[in-house]
Order: C-alpha cells, then sequence, then structure tokens
C-alpha cells in the first residue's frame, strides 16, 4: 500500500512539474511541417508535410498584407504580422479561427518584418526593418525588451530561433545572404554565406535537423541548407514567407 500511494504521488508530482514548466500546458510535438505564403496578400497558410497537412487561413482583411510569419509549435499557432500598422494576429491551426490580435506600440506603425518564437516560453523577436534591431514581447502581445543587433552589414530580412543553444539565427545582405548567430544580447557570434541566391525575405530553422529553410530566388522551391549554408536539398513550394516545426499532436491547456 505505501509503495502505490508513493508511486501515485510521485506520477502527480511529475505530472504538475512539467505543467508547471511549460507555464500553461503541456504539448507533445510530431512530425516536421513547413508552412509558407505565397505573397504578402495570399489567403492562406501552406501546409507541407506528411499526413495531415492542410491549409490554413490567415483572414486578411482588404488592404491587410502580410510582413512576417511565425509558427509556434508549442500551442501549435501561427504568428502573423500586418500591415499596415504594429498588429499581430495568432491563428489557432487545428481549429482554423483567430485566437487573438494584439498592437505592440513599440513596433513600427508602418509595418514589419520576420517574426521567431522561443517556444519554452513563447516569447516572440520581431525584426524591425528599417534598423538592426528586434523588439521582444510575449505570447500574448507584452512587451519584453528591445535588443541591437551588432556587426550586420546589411537590413536583417530574416530571423528564427535555435533553441538547443538559446540564440537567434538573422539572415541579410543580397550578394552573397548571410546568415549570423547572435547571442540574445544582441551580440554576434558568428556569419556565413549562403551558397545560393535566394529571396531575402523569410528563415526557418529546423534544430532537430540544424537546417535553414529560405526561398530561393530563381525556381518555385524553397532551399534547404545546412548548418554550414550549403544548400543540401529542396521543397517545391513557391513561398515569399517560411517557417517550420514540429507540429503538436497532444496539447493541454
Amino acid at each position: 500500500m505505501t509503495t502505490r500511494k508513493h508511486r501515485a504521488r510521485l506520477a502527480v508530482a511529475t505530472a504538475l512539474t512539467g505543467l508547471a514548466f511549460s507555464g500553461a500546458g503541456c504539448a507533445t510535438p510530431g512530425a516536421l511541417h513547413v508552412y509558407s505564403l505565397a505573397s504578402t496578400a495570399h489567403e492562406s497558410v501552406h501546409d507541407t508535410g506528411p499526413e495531415g497537412a492542410a491549409d490554413v487561413p490567415n483572414f486578411l482583411a482588404p488592404k491587410e498584407t502580410l510582413t512576417g510569419l511565425a509558427y509556434d509549435p508549442f500551442t501549435d499557432h501561427f504568428f502573423l504580422r500586418l500591415a499596415p500598422g504594429n498588429r499581430i494576429r495568432v491563428v489557432d491551426r487545428p481549429a482554423r479561427a483567430i485566437k487573438r490580435e494584439f498592437k505592440l506600440a513599440e513596433l513600427p506603425a508602418t509595418g514589419g518584418g520576420d517574426l521567431a518564437i522561443r517556444p519554452r516560453d513563447g516569447h516572440v523577436f520581431a525584426l524591425v526593418p528599417t534598423e538592426s534591431a528586434v523588439i521582444e514581447f510575449t505570447r500574448y502581445g507584452e512587451f519584453i525588451r528591445r535588443l541591437t543587433l551588432d556587426g550586420l552589414g546589411a537590413p536583417a530580412a530574416g530571423i528564427a530561433y535555435d533553441p538547443a543553444r538559446n540564440q537567434l539565427f538573422v539572415l541579410s545582405g543580397h550578394a552573397p545572404a548571410m546568415i549570423s548567430t547572435h547571442a540574445l544580447d544582441g551580440g554576434k557570434l558568428t556569419s556565413l554565406s549562403l551558397d545560393q541566391p535566394i529571396t531575402s525575405s523569410s528563415l526557418g530553422y529546423d534544430g532537430e535537423k540544424n537546417e535553414f529553410y529560405i526561398p530561393l530566388d530563381h525556381a518555385d522551391r524553397i532551399g534547404v541548407f545546412g548548418a554550414d549554408c550549403h544548400l543540401r536539398t529542396m521543397v517545391s513550394d513557391r513561398a515569399i514567407f517560411v517557417d517550420v516545426g514540429p507540429r503538436s499532436f497532444l496539447r493541454m491547456f
């Protein structure tokens, strides 16, 4: 009896610890999916992936355009950056519905650029298009801080988060394009040139395989680049915006 009680208490404690660590619930990751949009006015997020892949509407209103996309695998939500204005729209992928919208005063009112998400705590990183800077805020639109990206030779076009090393990847430049690594204080750590011409508008990152996803500029393809920034393979999809993530197949919130 004592042993059974101890095991039961341990199971409850373990479950509560997991919930506490996640902040609001838990999610079990599934297979990797590639999410993309073909234009700033495209009406849906295209899902390229294994079984269960399906496009999701982004609910663009007349005169609204997209300037950034990020997928949060923890909540299974898309974060869409809208122009004009400083608004973020959050779309629930499985429900195919708007979850919430909010404005962030610290973002430029004229529009913006790419987004990235740290899934473990829901912090969002938004590029400032006219400066070498990033605005960090929560999933719910609470401003955290502004950080300056050091050592960029060209405006930043794409941003992604590295969960293994808790750092940022930044895409910039055109000839050749560069991916630089930055600490979360903005300090530059490394940089490498891509070996293929790209459309510098968005950056996705698969932390499991250490691969970058970037739209190519010479075909209807998304390039998959290794950590050395050499092209490994391609995904057949026309895209301006792209992000990737292991879709959550179990969510508790």
